[in-house]
Protein backbone atom coordinates (compact mmCIF):
# COMPACT_ATOMS: atom_id res chain seq x y z
CA UNK A 1 0.00 0.00 0.00
CA UNK A 2 1.18 3.77 -0.44
CA UNK A 3 -1.20 5.52 2.31
CA UNK A 4 -1.19 9.33 2.38
CA UNK A 5 -3.17 11.20 4.59
CA UNK A 6 -6.94 13.11 3.83
CA UNK A 7 -7.88 15.69 6.74
CA UNK A 8 -11.39 14.26 7.98
CA UNK A 9 -12.70 18.19 7.79
CA UNK A 10 -12.36 17.55 3.87
CA UNK A 11 -14.44 14.78 3.85
CA UNK A 12 -18.21 15.56 2.81
CA UNK A 13 -20.80 14.21 5.19
CA UNK A 14 -24.06 12.75 3.86
CA UNK A 15 -22.09 12.04 0.24
CA UNK A 16 -20.63 8.96 -1.25
CA UNK A 17 -17.00 8.52 0.00
CA UNK A 18 -14.72 8.94 -3.80
CA UNK A 19 -12.19 6.76 -2.33
CA UNK A 20 -11.68 3.69 0.15
CA UNK A 21 -10.66 5.17 3.60
CA UNK A 22 -7.90 3.14 5.69
CA UNK A 23 -6.60 3.37 9.43
CA UNK A 24 -2.91 4.24 9.80
CA UNK A 25 -1.49 0.49 9.73
CA UNK A 26 -4.43 -0.13 6.76
CA UNK A 27 -7.00 -1.17 8.13
CA UNK A 28 -10.16 -1.17 5.97
CA UNK A 29 -12.21 1.55 7.42
CA UNK A 30 -14.94 2.94 4.68
CA UNK A 31 -15.35 1.50 1.17
CA UNK A 32 -15.92 3.57 -1.73
CA UNK A 33 -19.08 4.91 -2.04
CA UNK A 34 -19.82 4.57 1.72
CA UNK A 35 -22.08 7.48 2.85
CA UNK A 36 -20.45 9.09 6.04
CA UNK A 37 -23.72 10.03 8.30
CA UNK A 38 -21.50 12.37 10.90
CA UNK A 39 -18.63 14.03 11.28
CA UNK A 40 -18.49 12.50 15.02
CA UNK A 41 -17.91 9.24 13.21
CA UNK A 42 -14.98 9.93 10.88
CA UNK A 43 -13.01 11.41 14.04
CA UNK A 44 -13.86 8.41 16.45
CA UNK A 45 -12.53 6.32 13.15
CA UNK A 46 -9.25 8.38 13.13
CA UNK A 47 -8.63 7.88 16.78
CA UNK A 48 -8.90 11.53 17.64
CA UNK A 49 -6.08 12.64 15.27
CA UNK A 50 -8.02 14.13 12.70
CA UNK A 51 -6.76 12.63 9.72
CA UNK A 52 -7.62 8.96 8.20
CA UNK A 53 -5.81 7.22 5.25
CA UNK A 54 -5.84 6.38 1.46
CA UNK A 55 -4.42 4.41 -0.65
CA UNK A 56 -3.11 5.42 -4.07
CA UNK A 57 -2.59 2.53 -5.36
CA UNK A 58 -6.70 2.09 -5.31
CA UNK A 59 -8.11 5.79 -6.18
CA UNK A 60 -7.12 7.11 -9.74
CA UNK A 61 -8.84 9.90 -8.90
CA UNK A 62 -6.08 10.80 -6.66
CA UNK A 63 -3.03 10.58 -8.27
CA UNK A 64 -4.73 13.01 -11.05
CA UNK A 65 -5.67 15.77 -8.34
CA UNK A 66 -2.20 15.38 -6.76
CA UNK A 67 -0.42 15.74 -9.81
CA UNK A 68 -2.52 18.96 -10.38
CA UNK A 69 -2.41 20.14 -6.55
CA UNK A 70 1.24 19.86 -6.47
CA UNK A 71 2.07 21.41 -9.96
CA UNK A 72 -0.65 24.34 -8.83
CA UNK A 73 1.86 24.89 -5.79
CA UNK A 74 5.32 24.57 -7.76
CA UNK A 75 3.74 27.10 -10.20
CA UNK A 76 2.60 29.57 -7.35
CA UNK A 77 6.37 29.12 -5.64
CA UNK A 78 5.18 27.85 -2.46
CA UNK A 79 7.87 26.62 0.22
CA UNK A 80 9.11 23.32 -0.33
CA UNK A 81 7.71 21.97 3.07
CA UNK A 82 4.39 23.02 2.01
CA UNK A 83 4.45 21.10 -1.05
CA UNK A 84 5.82 18.16 0.35
CA UNK A 85 3.05 18.18 2.57
CA UNK A 86 0.03 18.59 0.49
CA UNK A 87 -3.25 17.01 1.41
CA UNK A 88 -6.07 16.32 -1.28
CA UNK A 89 -9.56 17.24 -0.01
CA UNK A 90 -12.74 15.13 -1.82
CA UNK A 91 -13.24 18.57 -3.38
CA UNK A 92 -10.22 18.26 -5.03
CA UNK A 93 -11.05 15.04 -6.13
CA UNK A 94 -14.23 15.20 -7.68
CA UNK A 95 -13.36 18.13 -9.79
CA UNK A 96 -10.50 16.07 -11.07
CA UNK A 97 -11.78 12.88 -11.81
CA UNK A 98 -12.51 11.55 -14.85
CA UNK A 99 -13.82 8.03 -16.55
CA UNK A 100 -11.53 5.11 -17.97
CA UNK A 101 -8.17 7.11 -16.79
CA UNK A 102 -6.71 3.65 -15.46
CA UNK A 103 -3.89 3.71 -17.24
CA UNK A 104 -3.28 7.75 -17.09
CA UNK A 105 -3.45 7.35 -13.26
CA UNK A 106 -1.08 4.73 -13.00
CA UNK A 107 1.76 7.21 -14.71
CA UNK A 108 0.83 10.19 -12.60
CA UNK A 109 0.97 8.03 -9.87
CA UNK A 110 4.47 7.32 -11.05
CA UNK A 111 4.81 11.07 -11.39
CA UNK A 112 3.92 11.41 -7.61
CA UNK A 113 6.39 8.92 -6.91
CA UNK A 114 9.22 10.80 -8.36
CA UNK A 115 8.97 14.04 -7.16
CA UNK A 116 8.18 13.06 -3.68
CA UNK A 117 11.24 10.66 -4.08
CA UNK A 118 13.35 13.76 -5.57
CA UNK A 119 12.45 15.69 -2.52
CA UNK A 120 13.38 13.64 0.12
CA UNK A 121 16.07 14.95 2.08
CA UNK A 122 15.95 11.78 4.49
CA UNK A 123 18.73 9.50 3.27
CA UNK A 124 16.75 6.14 4.64
CA UNK A 125 13.48 7.11 3.09
CA UNK A 126 15.14 8.56 0.15
CA UNK A 127 16.67 5.41 -0.48
CA UNK A 128 13.38 3.06 -0.16
CA UNK A 129 12.02 5.54 -2.42
CA UNK A 130 14.00 5.19 -5.27
CA UNK A 131 14.27 1.61 -5.13
CA UNK A 132 10.27 1.13 -4.90
CA UNK A 133 10.37 3.61 -7.93
CA UNK A 134 13.17 2.20 -10.21
CA UNK A 135 11.43 -1.54 -9.31
CA UNK A 136 8.09 -0.11 -10.84
CA UNK A 137 10.09 1.64 -13.71
CA UNK A 138 11.98 -2.11 -14.39
CA UNK A 139 8.51 -3.76 -14.27
CA UNK A 140 6.75 -2.10 -17.18
CA UNK A 141 10.31 -2.40 -19.02
CA UNK A 142 10.48 -5.90 -18.62
CA UNK A 143 6.32 -6.07 -19.66
CA UNK A 144 5.92 -3.62 -22.39
CA UNK A 145 8.98 -1.17 -23.35
CA UNK A 146 7.11 0.46 -25.93
CA UNK A 147 4.37 1.15 -23.70
CA UNK A 148 6.55 2.41 -21.17
CA UNK A 149 8.16 5.00 -23.43
CA UNK A 150 4.53 5.78 -25.22
CA UNK A 151 3.81 6.76 -21.91
CA UNK A 152 6.54 9.06 -20.53
CA UNK A 153 7.07 10.70 -24.56
CA UNK A 154 3.81 11.55 -24.67
CA UNK A 155 3.62 13.03 -20.76
CA UNK A 156 6.72 14.60 -21.51
CA UNK A 157 5.55 16.33 -24.83
CA UNK A 158 1.99 17.58 -23.89
CA UNK A 159 2.73 19.02 -20.31
CA UNK A 160 4.61 20.98 -18.07
CA UNK A 161 3.35 19.20 -14.83
CA UNK A 162 6.12 17.67 -12.33
CA UNK A 163 8.56 18.60 -15.19
CA UNK A 164 12.11 17.06 -13.30
CA UNK A 165 10.24 13.91 -11.91
CA UNK A 166 8.97 13.23 -15.60
CA UNK A 167 12.12 14.30 -17.13
CA UNK A 168 14.10 11.81 -14.91
CA UNK A 169 11.97 9.00 -15.58
CA UNK A 170 12.09 9.24 -19.46
CA UNK A 171 15.95 9.22 -19.43
CA UNK A 172 16.43 6.68 -17.09
CA UNK A 173 13.90 4.62 -18.88
CA UNK A 174 15.90 5.75 -22.19
CA UNK A 175 19.35 4.93 -20.72
CA UNK A 176 17.82 1.13 -19.57
CA UNK A 177 16.51 0.11 -22.72
CA UNK A 178 19.80 1.29 -24.67
CA UNK A 179 21.87 -0.47 -22.16
CA UNK A 180 20.00 -3.70 -22.27
CA UNK A 181 18.95 -4.18 -26.31
CA UNK A 182 21.91 -2.18 -27.91
CA UNK A 183 24.74 -1.46 -25.71
CA UNK A 184 24.51 -5.40 -24.07
CA UNK A 185 25.64 -3.63 -20.67
CA UNK A 186 25.82 -6.34 -17.20
CA UNK A 187 22.61 -5.81 -15.59
CA UNK A 188 24.34 -3.99 -12.65
CA UNK A 189 25.18 -1.35 -14.89
CA UNK A 190 22.23 -1.34 -16.42
CA UNK A 191 20.79 -0.61 -13.38
CA UNK A 192 23.22 2.38 -11.65
CA UNK A 193 22.95 4.36 -15.39
CA UNK A 194 19.29 4.07 -14.52
CA UNK A 195 19.54 5.08 -10.79
CA UNK A 196 22.09 7.82 -12.01
CA UNK A 197 19.37 9.06 -14.55
CA UNK A 198 16.97 9.42 -11.93
CA UNK A 199 19.05 11.65 -9.67
CA UNK A 200 21.08 13.45 -12.56
CA UNK A 201 18.84 16.86 -11.35
CA UNK A 202 18.29 16.19 -7.47
CA UNK A 203 20.49 19.37 -7.04
CA UNK A 204 17.66 21.49 -9.07
CA UNK A 205 14.45 19.66 -8.48
CA UNK A 206 12.70 22.69 -7.58
CA UNK A 207 14.19 25.21 -9.72
CA UNK A 208 14.07 23.01 -12.91
CA UNK A 209 10.07 22.63 -11.93
CA UNK A 210 10.19 26.35 -11.69
CA UNK A 211 11.70 27.18 -14.85
CA UNK A 212 9.63 24.88 -16.80
CA UNK A 213 6.65 27.33 -15.93
CA UNK A 214 8.95 30.72 -16.33
CA UNK A 215 8.15 32.40 -18.99
CA UNK A 216 11.60 35.24 -18.60
CA UNK A 217 14.67 34.01 -19.30
CA UNK A 218 16.54 32.41 -15.89
CA UNK A 219 18.32 34.99 -13.78
CA UNK A 220 21.76 35.31 -13.10
CA UNK A 221 21.08 33.64 -9.90
CA UNK A 222 19.31 30.37 -11.77
CA UNK A 223 21.72 30.46 -14.00
CA UNK A 224 24.88 30.01 -11.96
CA UNK A 225 22.27 26.99 -10.24
CA UNK A 226 22.05 25.68 -13.54
CA UNK A 227 25.72 26.06 -14.41
CA UNK A 228 26.78 23.90 -10.94
CA UNK A 229 23.69 21.48 -10.34
CA UNK A 230 25.75 18.66 -11.39
CA UNK A 231 28.01 19.18 -8.44
CA UNK A 232 25.21 19.90 -6.26
CA UNK A 233 23.76 17.13 -7.12
CA UNK A 234 26.45 14.56 -5.98
CA UNK A 235 26.30 16.42 -2.99
CA UNK A 236 22.54 15.70 -2.54
CA UNK A 237 23.21 12.23 -2.91
CA UNK A 238 25.86 11.80 -1.04
CA UNK A 239 23.70 13.18 2.01
CA UNK A 240 20.97 11.03 1.39
CA UNK A 241 23.54 8.01 1.94
CA UNK A 242 24.61 7.09 -1.93
CA UNK A 243 28.23 6.47 -2.18
CA UNK A 244 28.57 4.15 -5.51
CA UNK A 245 31.49 5.87 -7.15
CA UNK A 246 30.24 4.63 -10.79
CA UNK A 247 27.01 6.72 -9.89
CA UNK A 248 28.25 9.84 -8.52
CA UNK A 249 30.89 10.08 -11.50
CA UNK A 250 27.96 9.62 -14.22
CA UNK A 251 26.04 12.36 -12.19
CA UNK A 252 29.10 14.88 -11.66
CA UNK A 253 29.30 14.43 -15.39
CA UNK A 254 26.12 14.08 -17.18
CA UNK A 255 26.51 17.56 -18.58
CA UNK A 256 30.14 17.02 -20.11
CA UNK A 257 30.64 17.36 -23.60
CA UNK A 258 32.96 15.05 -24.37
CA UNK A 259 33.13 13.65 -27.90
CA UNK A 260 34.69 10.30 -29.10
CA UNK A 261 34.33 6.17 -28.45
CA UNK A 262 32.57 5.16 -25.95
CA UNK A 263 34.00 1.78 -24.86
CA UNK A 264 37.06 2.80 -23.73
CA UNK A 265 35.74 5.59 -21.51
CA UNK A 266 35.47 4.45 -17.55
CA UNK A 267 32.24 3.02 -16.73
CA UNK A 268 31.01 6.46 -14.49
CA UNK A 269 32.08 8.71 -17.95
CA UNK A 270 30.52 6.19 -20.51
CA UNK A 271 27.24 6.45 -18.29
CA UNK A 272 27.31 9.85 -18.38
CA UNK A 273 27.84 10.33 -22.14
CA UNK A 274 24.80 7.92 -22.67
CA UNK A 275 22.78 10.63 -20.07
CA UNK A 276 24.19 13.13 -21.37
CA UNK A 277 22.96 12.50 -24.90
CA UNK A 278 18.98 11.31 -23.75
CA UNK A 279 19.19 14.40 -21.46
CA UNK A 280 19.59 16.43 -24.59
CA UNK A 281 16.71 14.78 -25.89
CA UNK A 282 14.17 14.33 -23.39
CA UNK A 283 14.41 18.27 -22.74
CA UNK A 284 14.30 19.78 -26.57
CA UNK A 285 10.91 17.26 -26.61
CA UNK A 286 9.47 18.84 -23.22
CA UNK A 287 7.62 22.14 -23.62
CA UNK A 288 8.19 25.63 -21.41
CA UNK A 289 5.78 28.33 -20.61
CA UNK A 290 8.87 30.26 -22.42
CA UNK A 291 9.25 27.97 -26.22
CA UNK A 292 7.74 25.35 -27.59
CA UNK A 293 8.95 21.67 -27.77
CA UNK A 294 10.66 20.24 -30.74
CA UNK A 295 9.24 17.08 -32.62
CA UNK A 296 10.49 13.86 -31.32
CA UNK A 297 12.16 13.19 -34.65
CA UNK A 298 13.90 16.38 -34.39
CA UNK A 299 14.75 15.93 -31.05
CA UNK A 300 16.21 12.61 -31.29
CA UNK A 301 18.01 13.25 -34.49
CA UNK A 302 20.03 16.39 -32.72
CA UNK A 303 21.51 14.12 -30.24
CA UNK A 304 22.60 11.93 -32.78
CA UNK A 305 25.60 13.66 -33.87
CA UNK A 306 28.40 14.77 -31.49
CA UNK A 307 30.50 18.39 -30.80
CA UNK A 308 32.49 17.38 -33.81
CA UNK A 309 29.35 16.62 -36.12
CA UNK A 310 30.34 12.99 -36.08
CA UNK A 311 27.80 10.04 -35.53
CA UNK A 312 27.63 10.19 -31.53
CA UNK A 313 28.21 5.83 -30.33
CA UNK A 314 25.85 6.82 -27.46
CA UNK A 315 23.21 8.68 -29.41
CA UNK A 316 23.14 6.12 -32.13
CA UNK A 317 22.67 4.11 -29.21
CA UNK A 318 19.73 5.59 -28.01
CA UNK A 319 18.30 6.11 -31.42
CA UNK A 320 18.66 2.27 -32.76
CA UNK A 321 16.52 1.74 -28.95
CA UNK A 322 13.92 4.21 -28.99
CA UNK A 323 13.86 4.91 -33.06
CA UNK A 324 13.84 8.15 -35.29
CA UNK A 325 9.61 8.40 -35.07
CA UNK A 326 9.80 7.47 -31.21
CA UNK A 327 6.10 5.71 -29.32
CA UNK A 328 4.37 8.50 -28.31
CA UNK A 329 5.07 10.69 -31.08
CA UNK A 330 3.03 11.89 -33.66
CA UNK A 331 3.41 11.54 -37.75
CA UNK A 332 1.92 12.01 -40.64
CA UNK A 333 1.26 9.55 -43.11
CA UNK A 334 1.57 9.51 -47.35
CA UNK A 335 -2.46 9.00 -46.89
CA UNK A 336 -2.15 12.65 -45.33
CA UNK A 337 -3.52 11.22 -41.98
CA UNK A 338 -2.09 11.94 -38.69
CA UNK A 339 -1.34 8.99 -36.42
CA UNK A 340 0.31 8.38 -32.93
CA UNK A 341 3.35 5.66 -33.18
CA UNK A 342 2.55 2.55 -30.84
CA UNK A 343 5.24 0.25 -31.47
CA UNK A 344 9.14 0.34 -32.57
CA UNK A 345 9.24 -1.62 -35.85
CA UNK A 346 11.72 -3.62 -37.80
CA UNK A 347 14.00 -0.69 -38.17
CA UNK A 348 14.08 3.22 -36.92
CA UNK A 349 11.92 4.58 -39.24
CA UNK A 350 9.29 2.20 -40.01
CA UNK A 351 6.98 2.07 -36.42
CA UNK A 352 3.51 0.65 -36.07
CA UNK A 353 0.85 3.78 -35.48
CA UNK A 354 -2.47 3.82 -34.92
CA UNK A 355 -4.45 6.70 -36.96
CA UNK A 356 -5.92 9.55 -34.75
CA UNK A 357 -7.15 12.18 -37.72
CA UNK A 358 -8.31 10.35 -41.59
CA UNK A 359 -7.27 12.33 -44.57
CA UNK A 360 -10.08 14.43 -44.49
CA UNK A 361 -8.83 16.09 -41.05
CA UNK A 362 -11.76 14.30 -38.82
CA UNK A 363 -10.81 12.18 -35.97
CA UNK A 364 -11.14 8.77 -36.53
CA UNK A 365 -14.14 7.48 -33.96
CA UNK A 366 -12.48 3.28 -34.35
CA UNK A 367 -8.29 2.99 -34.09
CA UNK A 368 -7.29 2.23 -37.08
CA UNK A 369 -3.30 0.45 -37.06
CA UNK A 370 -0.85 1.06 -39.82
CA UNK A 371 2.42 -0.64 -40.39
CA UNK A 372 4.43 2.25 -41.92
CA UNK A 373 6.90 -0.63 -43.51
CA UNK A 374 4.11 -0.37 -46.11
CA UNK A 375 4.47 1.82 -48.78
CA UNK A 376 1.04 3.43 -49.01
CA UNK A 377 1.39 4.17 -45.36
CA UNK A 378 5.31 5.46 -45.03
CA UNK A 379 5.74 8.15 -42.82
CA UNK A 380 6.14 11.41 -44.37
CA UNK A 381 6.80 14.10 -41.33
CA UNK A 382 6.98 14.37 -37.68
CA UNK A 383 3.94 16.53 -36.39
CA UNK A 384 4.39 18.30 -32.97
CA UNK A 385 1.61 17.26 -30.55
CA UNK A 386 0.30 21.35 -30.56
CA UNK A 387 -0.89 21.28 -33.38
CA UNK A 388 -3.04 17.87 -32.51
CA UNK A 389 -5.80 18.85 -30.99
CA UNK A 390 -7.20 15.67 -30.73
CA UNK A 391 -7.51 14.07 -26.93
CA UNK A 392 -4.65 11.10 -26.47
CA UNK A 393 -6.35 8.51 -24.07
CA UNK A 394 -3.71 6.49 -22.74
CA UNK A 395 -5.95 3.88 -21.17
CA UNK A 396 -7.36 3.20 -24.76
CA UNK A 397 -4.03 3.57 -26.82
CA UNK A 398 -1.68 1.33 -24.23
CA UNK A 399 -3.20 -2.14 -25.56
CA UNK A 400 -1.78 -1.23 -29.18
CA UNK A 401 1.57 -0.59 -27.64
CA UNK A 402 1.62 -3.98 -26.30
CA UNK A 403 3.95 -7.15 -28.51
CA UNK A 404 5.25 -10.28 -27.13
CA UNK A 405 8.59 -10.78 -26.68
CA UNK A 406 9.47 -13.15 -29.59
CA UNK A 407 8.01 -10.60 -32.00
CA UNK A 408 10.34 -7.70 -30.86
CA UNK A 409 13.02 -7.36 -33.82
CA UNK A 410 15.12 -4.44 -32.28
CA UNK A 411 16.11 -7.72 -29.54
Amino acid sequence: MNLVTINIDSIRIGQPLPFTLRGEDGTLLAHKGFVVATRESLKVASGGRNQLYIDVDESEGFRRAYVGKLYDLVREDRALGMIADAQISSKDLDANRTEGDEDIADWLGLQVQANTMLRDINAESFQAKLAKLQRQLTRHLQGNPDGTLFALIHLSASEVRLYSATHAMLVSVMCSLAAREVLKWPTELEATVGSAALTMNIGMTELQDRLAMQKEAPSPTQRRQIEQHAAASVSALQKRGIAQINWLEAVAHHHDKTPGALDSRPEGLRMARLIQRADMFAARLAPRASRVPEPPAAAMQACYFDENHQIDAAGAALIKTVGIYSPGSLVRLTTNEIAVVTQRGANTTTPKVAVLINRNGMPTGELIVRDTSQREYKIVASVPHREVKVQINLDRLLPLTKVAASDRPWT
